[in-house]
Order: C-alpha cells, then sequence, then structure tokens
C-alpha cells in the first residue's frame, strides 16, 4: 500500500502534487449543471474526458450520469473546436431535447485557447431552447472551483430582476452536497414556512427511484423560471464558502440581491446560525419540531461524549465539508491534529480570508493548534499522520489506503465515497445529519475498541 511513505518530511519546491486530494474542475460543473431541470451537461473536450467525469459521479451517487461531449480529435486539438461544438448544440437538442444545454471546458480546449461565448452566441439554437457555458480548466482549482463556476454561469445566463419589489423568498446555494443534504436543507426552509429557490438542486436527479422505465431527465432539479426568478428574491444564503459564495456574489451585483454567506450546515452551531438567519431575514419562529430535534442531538452529544473525548482526528476533503467537520469534532470534545484541503483555499490577504485562516480560527477559539493546509495532497496528510499518530481519520474514499498503512480507525464523508453506498440518500447536514454523525464516529471508535479488546475487556456495554 504506502508503506514506503518517509516519515520525514521535505520541502517540495517544484509545487508538483503526490496522491492529490482532489479532482478536477469538469467533474463539479457536470454535476451543478445536473442540478438544474431537463439539463444535459456537455464537456467541450476529448471522449475520454466526459466519460471519467461521468464514471466518477456514477460510482459515487450508484446513479447514471448523463451528459455529451464534443468529441475532440488530433484536428480539433490543432485547429479548435469551434466546429465540433456548433455541430454539437445541434445534435444535442435534436437528439436528446433538453431545455438546457450547460457546457463546461476542459484542459484540452483551454489550453488551445477556444473562446466558448463566441462560439455559442454564432451556433443555431432552437427556439425555446438554452446555452450557458462555464470556463473549467483543470490544471487550476478543483471540483469544488468548477462547481461554483458552473453555478455563477447560472446566474450570469439567467438571473434576472424583474420586480419593483423583491418576493418573499429566498435563494438556497447549496454548494457541492449530495441530493440528500439538499433534501434535508429544504425540509428545514419548509418547516418555517419560507418560500425558497435552491440552486442547483440535484435531488430529484441522481437519487431518482427505480420505475422500471428509462427517463432520460427525471423530475427533479431548478428550473429554468425558477432560476430568472433568483434575482427577485429577498435575500440568498451560500452555504460554503468555497462552492457556493461567488454565485451569491455575483447574483448580488447583477439583480441586488443582499447575501449572507454562511458555512455548510454541519453541527449543532452551523444548523443553529442558518435557521437564526431564515428567523432574521422573514421573522418567523423556529418550529417545535426542530427545537425537539436540536434538544435530541444535545442529549446524544452529552450521553456520548466519553466516546469522543481527547480522541485525535485528522480530516481531508472539499473546503466546506472539512469546515464544517472541523467545528463539530471540536463541539465533541475531540482533538484535530491534521486538517488539509486540496482545493487551494485563496489568499491570507483577501477580504473574506483563507481555509487555513477559517481552521485556525476555530482551534484558537479552543486553545488547540494543528497543521492545517489547502491546496495540499494525501502524501503530504500520510507524513504528519505517521509524525503525530491519530485516533480516527475522516474523509474519502482515497483515505482508505492511509488508513490500512497505518492500522488507522478511517470514516467515511465527502466526495468521491466509490466503496460504499447509500450515503448520497442520507443527510449528514442539520441536526438529523450531526446526529447520524455522531453515531457514525462512535461506531467506528466503538468497533475499534472491540477489535482491540482482549478477552477479558471485552465489554458487553460500551
Amino acid at each position: 500500500m504506502l508503506d514506503c511513505t518517509p516519515k520525514k518530511i521535505t520541502e517540495r519546491t517544484s509545487g508538483g502534487m503526490i496522491n492529490p486530494a482532489k479532482t478536477c474542475q469538469p467533474i463539479g460543473a457536470m454535476y451543478a449543471a445536473l442540478g438544474i431541470h431537463k439539463c444535459l451537461p456537455h464537456s467541450h473536450g476529448s471522449q475520454g474526458c466526459c466519460s471519467y467525469h461521468r464514471m466518477h459521479l456514477t460510482r459515487h451517487f450508484r446513479d447514471p450520469i448523463m451528459a455529451s461531449t464534443s468529441c475532440f480529435t488530433e484536428g480539433a486539438s490543432v485547429f479548435g473546436g469551434g466546429a465540433n461544438l456548433k455541430a454539437s448544440i445541434q445534435n444535442v437538442f435534436h437528439i436528446y431535447k433538453p431545455d438546457v444545454m450547460a457546457i463546461h471546458t476542459t484542459c484540452l480546449t483551454e489550453t488551445i485557447g477556444d473562446d466558448v461565448s463566441s462560439i455559442v452566441k454564432t451556433a443555431e439554437v432552437p427556439e425555446g431552447k438554452i446555452v450557458i457555458h462555464a470556463n473549467t480548466p483543470s490544471y487550476v482549482g478543483s471540483h469544488v472551483t468548477g462547481f461554483s463556476n458552473m453555478t455563477k454561469a447560472m446566474v450570469s445566463y439567467l438571473s434576472e430582476s424583474t420586480l419593483p419589489v423583491k418576493k418573499e423568498q429566498i435563494n438556497i446555494i447549496p454548494g457541492f452536497i449530495n441530493p440528500g443534504d439538499m433534501q434535508e436543507i429544504k425540509r428545514l426552509v419548509k418547516s418555517m414556512d419560507i418560500e425558497y429557490i435552491m440552486f442547483p438542486d440535484t435531488s430529484g436527479v441522481v437519487d431518482s427511484p427505480m420505475t422500471g422505465e428509462f427517463q432520460m431527465y427525471p423530475d427533479g432539479g431548478t428550473t429554468v423560471a425558477e432560476l430568472k426568478d433568483t434575482g427577485n428574491s429577498k435575500v440568498s444564503i451560500a452555504l460554503g464558502r468555497f462552492a457556493s459564495s461567488d454565485a451569491a456574489d455575483l447574483l448580488n451585483k447583477k439583480c441586488k440581491v443582499p447575501v449572507a454567506v454562511l458555512k455548510t450546515p454541519i453541527g449543532i452551531k452551523a444548523t443553529d446560525a442558518l435557521l437564526m438567519t431564515l428567523r432574521s431575514s422573514f421573522v418567523r419562529e423556529i418550529p417545535k419540531e426542530l427545537e425537539v430535534e436540536r434538544g435530541q442531538l444535545v442529549d446524544i452529544m452529552t450521553d456520548t461524549h466519553f466516546h469522543f473525548h481527547g480522541k485525535t482526528v485528522a480530516i481531508f476533503g472539499d473546503p466546506d465539508i472539512v469546515t464544517g467537520l472541523t467545528e463539530l469534532v471540536l463541539s465533541l470534545g475531540m482533538i484535530p491534529l491534521h486538517v488539509l484541503t486540496g482545493t487551494p483555499g485563496g489568499s491570507s490577504n483577501s477580504v473574506s480570508g483563507s481555509f487555513e485562516d477559517d481552521i485556525n480560527i476555530m482551534l484558537e477559539s479552543t486553545g488547540m493548534k494543528a497543521n492545517v493546509k489547502s491546496g495540499g495532497d494525501l502524501f503530504t496528510l500520510h507524513q504528519w499522520i505517521k509524525n503525530q499518530p491519530i485516533d480516527l481519520l475522516i474523509g474519502n474514499t482515497y483515505g482508505k489506503y492511509i488508513a490500512r498503512a497505518e492500522d488507522i480507525p478511517f470514516m467515511r464523508v465527502g466526495f468521491p465515497i466509490l466503496d460504499r453506498s447509500v450515503h448520497s440518500y442520507l443527510p449528514i447536514v442539520g441536526y438529523r445529519g450531526a446526529m447520524r454523525l455522531v453515531e457514525m464516529i462512535s461506531n467506528t471508535l466503538l468497533d475499534r475498541a472491540d477489535r482491540d479488546a482482549k478477552d477479558e475487556d471485552f465489554e458487553l456495554v460500551m
């Protein structure tokens, strides 16, 4: 496995990555596009790129992912892909009949310099059909960046402000999360009797039911009419700064819709922040059912605190998810020693701060210090763990190799999860999602305790 990873950490000056902790922009853009009703994502590049991106999403969601491609060959690679894209637009609408075609670029098209915007403007688009696009070079950012760019394209192409007074409705930009999480966020908003538009919304698309009949475009997704109406909303909430805030900021500039940027609602604090923002924006009371759920979560955390207190943990994955998980484990009394994301985290001098700033502020408030890195890789994480062993590793499927090499309990959360199933249907957000995460952490640690216990210490009640 990874037994040859050296314990001694040597500074790398080349800037290259070993065992990346991220994947490329087009995957995120493709996933975001699937959150539009009757939309076909289109990969402007070679067949191999599109096949890889579809395969990765299919393996995570265990659901067929539909997308088309410009099918570059050597000629298009040299002379440009304009002709391929124009032909693709005609063929896609004629054969597959989507309402929207969402084009994302690839390394190849970005490198040769295809001007997708100009190509789309001169292409023959059938009446009543819509083409949007996002530039998503794989050599910049990560899948989270691609998700953000495609979500921003939805605002750029479709959002409109058509009313003199804003509607009593809210825009929810959920970030790169599973459809089960999107369903849970919608349940929270509905319980407060607030009208909303969630975009993108992959619930009902990549978690569609088995009916015995093939359906090219499932019933879910945000409609074009809803996307246009986002400019008339009273406020936008961006859940997760890295995946959601750019689209919300653009909507504010374009349609004067105020923005609240919050953490992905993982754990009790972040969920409280979401509900209090909804309460203050629309003068609503928190429903009794949510107060009960919160009380149950507090009870669970109290009952099981001895399972977690003082346990050390390493967390890696997408920045918004990792931030939420870090806040959760701190509230459980755990000690995050290593926190890493593969997505570049922005400058520490930026107005909104960086990923590293976010994590370090949380740690400092509890008097803790940790290894924290944005734009990192799993080689670095593995070396950290070799030097400071941990009790638990939390992250996506790729962490299983480190967990096996170092014999560490491992809990799968995030994207992609390729070796387990059902995860995309079950939320990790909200109070219910936090209950699930507490159970997952507890069971992972207790399973290890049972495995390692001597006969005389093998307890029935733990």
